[in-house]
This record gives structure tokens, sequence and C-alpha cells, in this order.
């Protein structure tokens, strides 16, 4: 498989869209349905030729067959016949897999968009105010650089309840966290439990009467 990819690489001007580079497993495409979306994307002409393909991607007629029936069955692609000066030709149209890469482009817009509404929105309300242009930009700041959203707000409630309204101690709060490791929510609520069980099993030990202890 990665010899197909080297000897496509070399013979031809390949290009490949990194959204389909990226995304090509949650569109359900195997490893060689990949390939053959790589190879037809960059051909110059849209007549469908099949045992050139075979040819050119050193594989069987056969098996370029069942690749192409399956990006069909899969909406991926379409045979259609169309008639050029009293010849028909089969014409590979590639219109469904556009529109599936468009979708997971606007899904992607869409998953940011609520998402940065909603935690933008939530330190308006947790400060009461409207937050400034500078404010916004330290907070994308933080999600670009791999804070988790539930971390964030966090760090968030952790400065309200301390009485802090600015993103300064914010910030020192998320990056002690990274420094230390945690990651998710998860990580940061297990440590505050370690936290609290060693302050109980402290108190414990001090408020225990060792003069009176009585040991029977």
């Amino acid at each position: 498989m990665m010899e197909k990819i080297i000897n496509l690489l070399k013979e031809q001007n390949i290009q490949i869209p990194k959204l389909l580079l990226f995304n090509y497993k949650k569109l359900a495409l195997t490893e060689k349905d990949f390939i053959l979306l790589i190879y037809l994307l960059n051909e110059n002409g849209s007549i469908f030729n099949p045992k050139k393909i075979s040819e050119n991607l050193n594989t069987t007629l056969p098996e370029i067959l069942e690749l192409v029936d399956h990006l069909s069955t899969n909406g991926l692609l379409s045979i259609q016949l169309h008639k050029q000066n009293g010849v028909r030709e089969e014409q590979i149209h590639l219109d469904g897999l556009y529109e599936k890469l468009a979708y997971l482009i606007i899904n992607v817009e869409e998953k940011t968009e609520v998402k940065s509404k909603n935690i933008y929105d939530l330190f308006e309300q947790e400060f009461g105010r409207t937050l400034s242009p500078m404010e916004y930009e330290i907070i994308g700041g933080w999600c670009d650089a791999g804070f988790e959203q539930e971390v964030i707000i966090l760090a968030l409630k952790e400065a309200t309840y301390n009485g802090v309204s600015n993103l300064r101690y914010i910030d020192k709060i998320l990056y002690e966290w990274k420094k230390k490791g945690f990651q998710t929510k998860q990580d940061v609520e297990k440590d505050r439990a370690n936290y609290q069980a060693k302050k109980v099993e402290k108190k414990e030990l001090f408020d225990y009467d060792w003069l009176n202890d009585n040991d029977e």
C-alpha cells in the first residue's frame, strides 16, 4: 500500500485535499478507497477507464471495480453516461465527495461557533459585564493552546469562588494545572478529592485525644 502511494506521488503532481486526508476514516473509507479518490481527484479527464486506473495504481481490474462500487454505494462518486460527438462515454463525477467534505467543514464550524459562544457567554455571565476584545483573544488563546472547555470553565469557577474576576488569575490556574499534567475535568476533580481527603485525615489526626486513649 505504501509503495503504491509513493509511486503515485512520483509519477504525477498529486494534490491531496487536507480535509480528505484528515477525515477519510470519518467517511468510512479504507486506505484503498482513499488512494483511488486521490487518483480520481487529480485526473485531468473525467472519462471512466478502469483498466487505465488499475494499471496506474498497480492493482487488478476487479479490485478497482469493487472499490468504485463501494464509493458509489456510499454516495461519494457516480458514473454517468454522456454523449459527445455521437460517442457515448462513461464519466466519473465526484459531487457526492465534495458535498460530504463541505458538510464536514460546516459541521466543524458550527461546533466551533457553539463552543466559542457558550464559553464567552459564560465568562460574561460570571463577570457580570461584557468582555473586552483583548479578553476574547486571551480566552481563544487558551482554547488554541489545547485547554478543554470544561477545564477552562473549572478555572473560571475557582476564580469566581475566590472573588477574583480577571483573566490573569485564571491564566495562572490553568498553567499550574498544565504543569501538574491535568488535561481533563476529571484530572482536576480527582486532585481536589485527594486534597480534601488529606485535609480530613490531617484534621482527624490532630483532633485525636492521645492523652485519654485507653488502648486495651
